[in-house]
């Protein structure tokens, strides 16, 4: 595993500027034991498809900490359908300065989510909700507060229902493609969020960084 480590931190290096990312030691560092625990947790959890190292350091690192920037002025985040630890664990290295909710139905996805903060010194920064959010009230949290959803079962189909459970002064930071940008169109026509960005990932070609802000009823 010591030599995937190393091609996953070469590729942090060697890429970050791409994202338009500053990357200090300490949260290399932490970047490496999130990808060490994702190794030893993948085989059994499947928490991500197996790829090469550089690409996970592209693919699930990279793209969630160039996300960092549209959080903006939040100081709360809200991350739901958390899985594997992306985009809320990279975002919290990035962004010491804020606290998130992780927010995870899968039992044994939860335990990971946990020793993963506990293993990148997170543990104080972030909290880990083993529930589906439809079924919690919604956390309350004094606004500005970003909400961040990556890879969601049924994304666009759950995305209303996101919205409407957010707390009011939502921003929605959203990772996706065209079924999240038509779900997310279809929202805005209904005057329920404006939507303010829609940036392309670095090294892709379908893949957005969605923003949007939630109107208040």
């Amino acid at each position: 595993m010591k030599e995937r480590v190393t091609e996953f931190a070469r590729a942090i290096e060697e890429r970050a500027a791409d994202y338009g990312i500053t990357i200090d030691g300490e949260a290399h560092a932490r970047l490496q034991n999130f990808y060490s625990i994702v190794e030893r947790f993948n085989p059994r959890l499947h928490l991500f498809a197996p790829v090469a190292p550089a690409v996970f350091a592209t693919r699930h690192v990279l793209e969630s900490c160039f996300a960092a920037r549209f959080i903006a002025d939040a100081r709360d985040i809200i991350d739901i359908g958390s899985g594997g630890g992306a985009p809320a664990i990279p975002l919290l290295i990035m962004r010491p300065d804020v606290r998130a909710t992780l927010i995870e139905a899968t039992t044994k996805k939860a335990i990971f989510l946990r020793e993963a903060l506990r293993e990148t010194n997170l543990q104080t920064q972030a909290e880990v909700i083993n529930q589906r959010f439809e079924t919690m009230p919604t956390p309350a949290v004094a606004a500005p507060i970003a909400v961040t959803c990556r890879a969601l079962e049924r994304f666009g189909e759950m995305l209303a229902r996101i919205v409407a459970w957010s707390p009011d002064a939502s921003r929605f930071v959203l990772f996706g493609g065209e079924a999240v940008r038509l779900a997310l169109c279809e929202i805005e026509a209904q005057k329920r969020v404006v939507i303010s960005q829609a940036v392309l990932i670095p090294h892709s070609e379908k893949r957005f960084v969605f923003v949007a802000e939630k109107i208040n009823a």
